[in-house]
């Protein structure tokens, strides 16, 4: 062991200086073509080129992922692409980056963007003529905790409808594969054939060939000094060369996003983050190998290992408590003129990493060690990167902090540019949404969220996961002080919102597992108090617009696909793309005439109220859009008892014949003038009050106080997913999202194809109709021992692959699991037997009529008409 510690002082004091002055301090280590190098040297004279002064997009950063849109968008067919660079391509977190790539991911959608990466980088040089030096010996991550067992047997029941190749192997599968490793504390891996490591720079330097060979333009040094909106809605992009006017730009600049997003009012939440990694000379026993080592990645010793030429290159990730912030950067800015530097390594932050390495693999501890790099790389508060379109200011789209910009690169570029040339997403990354953060995104909670991200890259990553630095943030609900020790609280846009509650003997906290844990029997506590007595909700996340004006209808109309409710109604409306799949689900209230209020998932509030304000702007409605997510509170009062609780409090007739299903009344209640909407979110007879939220306390102790006879009690947003999916209720996200469309999701109920309005995806819709569907929402039950259907995993026929879940719960009233799953339409009929993999294993299945329970409106309905039959 003293040997590799003398090697890392020897290095730092040889490299640390050496670094701090030269840009190219890891060029040797990267195998570059002539051709490669060329094509830098001349683009340092690139304004010798003609200038152009219009462009339709304008893409401002040169690292791997803007040249990657660049490459896509021209590829596309786009013409007058242009990308601005302000001092030299992969300036910035690409050129020093260790350069992995995976197929893995854990979010679904993340998996294509990974997979469209590998393919691309597969062909690259034979399409450009430019080496990339792609190297695909695998990559294994290590499981040595029971625990780690079940994160990988989760991982693997979510891929296999995914073309992702991705194995659960052995000990002895990873010693063949790795000879070099000490499994004596290895239970498992999951194994990525075709993964691997690519140089950055070669990557970055043939998808500007590409870019160039389709006919993008691309220059540097051109730092951009201004951006200006026309009333037109394109910008005008300033450079000390001149300006030029683009319909649209992209903001890809890596850590210099926060401040290309300030010259035109956004404070985005992008922070470097200090990441070192550690180069050795020839290994000996690495040299002697045939064939490459696959990547590592120890998750409990939390690191990367490859092997570099002849020897091996390991990169940890520091624990919350010693990682390092470059947060003088939000601060202050990028200092002028940095690009290809790097910061000054710090070992002691790492041994604890170096040890375990040491021990996993025993041939680092006699390896002399040549370079350490410790450079920027750009983190988010949930470490995702923030891409697409931008609310609140047109045609400003983002492609930024990127924690791992050379495996997003390639699909990221494809993703924007399919977005862009078609006016919609090719799938579903609302997880990436540059709007899922908003002004409650400040800077303390930036960096702490950052903080914990960073060593949160390794932590076990579990089923309804809660992360909890920096919270809560200043987005809190009316009630939430009345709340918060009383609830295991969950994390929704920067509110906090009760999961479930406790009760005396609870094993109470946050309890992450693979299997029922401590909340499972209070859930089913919850359930039953929703479904025999009444329960209170805090539903404050929902998002919230106004929407009125003299086109207020006409934009509606064209937005939804079903009509518009009439003063006093409410109904449940859908937003489409043009190709007919659903981009959002809304619940619309006409509240006077030509005044709507809008609720969303708080999820989708900035993500559907961008979309809401494009087609205003571009259709020149006369319309005015209100955001008032914050200043409304939300309460919803649901079960058997809920209408007796209510009219306690209020003169208003809350009667069933009144006040009758999806309508809404302005009324007062303890004293507060609000507005109420008979709507059954659970199944179960319900009302949702919107409350100003100063007032929200008062009334929700008043309700309290009012059904204390009647065994009133909170419960929580598990309890409602259970109670939702009894009743066959879909949720956006899950059963419907930019991945599906509404007939396939069982949705024609709400998709009016005979109104007049031409609303958006009608016709496509309409074609969808015509030709039929291939695949159909399904309702299965199942019997499992201890563990439950989440959402997205493997259905299997006969040994094949048949579909996937889309979420999935136990059911309290019926003892059983239950889910959502997409089979293909012969596969979808009642008493079909199906098996669900839930943690390796595959649970007897069947499809089932829907719903499981009635809801409480038909079950009355039944009984009303049986009493007349009588």
């Amino acid at each position: 062991m003293s040997r590799i510690f003398s090697a890392i002082n020897t290095a730092v004091r040889r490299d640390v200086s050496a670094y701090s002055r030269r840009s190219t301090a890891l060029l040797p280590l990267r195998t570059i073509s002539c051709t490669a190098q060329k094509l830098v040297e001349q683009g340092t004279t690139v304004l010798g080129k003609r200038w152009k002064d219009t462009a339709e997009t304008v893409i401002i950063g040169g690292g791997c992922v803007g040249v990657s849109i660049a490459y896509h968008l021209a590829k596309a067919g786009q013409k007058d692409v242009v990308l601005l660079e302000k001092s030299e391509l992969t300036a910035g977190s690409t050129w020093h980056a260790a350069g992995l790539t995976t197929y893995y991911h854990p979010g679904i959608n993340l998996k294509k963007v990974h997979y469209h990466s590998i393919k691309l980088y597969e062909s690259l040089e034979a399409e450009t003529g430019q080496a990339v030096g792609f190297h695909q010996p695998g990559s294994i991550r290590i499981a040595s905790t029971p625990v780690r067992v079940d994160e990988l047997k989760y991982q693997m029941t979510r891929t296999h409808w995914h073309p992702t190749p991705q194995w659960l192997i052995t000990p002895d599968k990873i010693k063949e594969l790795f000879p070099l490793i000490n499994i004596d504390k290895v239970l498992a891996g999951l194994y990525n054939p075709g993964d691997g490591h690519i140089d950055p720079y070669s990557l970055t330097m043939a998808l500007a060939a590409g870019a160039r060979m389709y006919g993008a333009h691309i220059y540097n040094p051109v730092p951009v000094t201004g951006l200006t909106p026309t009333r037109d809605g394109k910008w005008d992009v300033q450079t000390p060369h001149g300006t030029i006017r683009a319909n649209r730009i992209v903001n890809a600049t890596g850590f210099w996003a926060r401040e290309l997003g300030q010259l035109i009012g956004f404070e985005h939440p992008t922070i470097p983050v200090h990441h070192q990694y550690v180069v050795t000379a020839t290994v000996p026993e690495v040299k002697a190998l045939q064939t490459e080592l696959p990547v590592i990645r120890d998750l409990e010793g939390s690191y990367y290992l490859r092997q570099e030429r002849d020897g091996l290159l390991f990169g940890p990730y520091e624990r919350e408590d010693k990682m390092v912030l470059q947060d003088s950067w939000v601060r202050d800015g990028v200092p002028p003129g940095f690009g290809k530097e790097l910061f000054e390594s710090d070992l002691d932050r790492i041994m604890d990493h170096v040890e375990m390495a040491m021990e996993m693999v025993p041939v680092l501890k006699d390896a002399d060690i040549i370079n350490i790099v410790s450079g920027p790389i750009t983190y988010t508060p949930d470490l995702l990167p923030m891409v697409g379109p931008h609310q609140g200011a047109g045609n400003y789209w983002t492609a930024i902090g990127f924690g791992y910009g050379v495996i997003h690169a390639g699909g990221i570029g494809k993703f924007l540019s399919d977005w862009i040339t078609t006016g919609e997403p090719p799938y579903d990354l609302i997880e990436c949404d540059p709007n899922r953060y908003g002004k409650w995104t400040t800077v303390p909670y930036m960096c702490a969220k950052a903080r914990e991200s960073y060593g949160f890259n390794n932590v076990v990553g579990h089923p309804k996961e809660e992360r909890f630095a920096g919270r809560p943030t200043q987005r809190i609900s009316g009630v939430y002080e009345l709340l918060k020790g009383k609830a295991s609280m969950g994390f929704h846009s920067g509110w906090e919102q009760p999961h479930w509650f406790y009760k005396p003997g609870d094993e109470v906290g946050y309890k992450p597992s693979f299997r029922r844990t401590n909340w499972f029997g209070p859930v089913g506590r919850e359930s039953k108090l929703v479904m025999e007595k009444v329960g209170v909700i805090d539903l404050t996340p929902f998002g919230k617009f106004i929407v009125k004006g003299k086109d207020s209808h006409k934009l509606l109309d064209r937005l939804f696909a079903n009509t518009m409710p009439k003063v006093g109604l409410t109904n449940i409306s859908h937003m489409l793309t043009p190709t007919g799949r659903v981009y959002a689900e809304v619940t619309i209230t006409q509240l006077a005439p030509g005044e709507f209020l809008l609720i969303t998932g708080s999820g989708s509030e900035l993500h559907d109220l961008r979309w809401i304000e494009k087609e205003a702007v571009e259709g020149w409605y006369d319309v005015d859009i209100s955001n008032v997510t914050d200043d409304i509170g939300v309460l919803g009062v649901a079960g058997p008892k809920a209408r007796d609780v209510l009219q306690k409090l209020t003169h208003a007739d809350m009667s069933d014949t009144s006040f009758k299903f999806l309508h809404c009344k302005p009324i007062k209640m303890a004293g507060i003038d609000l507005r109420a909407i008979r709507i059954s979110y659970t199944g179960e007879l319900g009302w949702e009050l919107y409350i100003p939220q100063k007032e929200m306390a008062t009334v929700y102790q008043a309700i309290m106080e009012a059904g204390q006879d009647v065994g009133i009690d909170n419960f929580g947003t598990y309890a409602m997913s259970s109670l939702r999916l009894e009743k066959g209720f879909r949720g956006w996200g899950a059963e419907m999202n930019c991945d599906t469309n509404p007939l396939e999701a069982g949705l024609d109920y709400f998709i009016k194809l005979n109104k007049p309005a031409d609303f958006i995806g009608k016709a496509a819709l309409q074609e969808i109709k015509a030709i039929g569907l291939k695949r159909k929402l399904s309702y299965i039950v199942m019997d499992t021992d201890n563990v439950d259907p989440e959402g997205n995993e493997t259905i299997w026929v006969n040994g094949k692959v048949v579909g996937n879940t889309t979420s999935g719960a136990y059911s309290y009233t019926t003892q059983q699991s239950l889910a959502f799953a997409y089979l293909p339409v012969e596969l979808c009929s009642v008493g079909q037997k199906v098996e669900v993999e839930l943690l390796g294993n595959k649970y007897p299945a069947m499809v089932v009529q829907e719903p499981l329970v009635l809801t409480e409106p038909t079950r009355t309905r039944l009984q009303k008409k049986a009493k007349g039959n009588f």
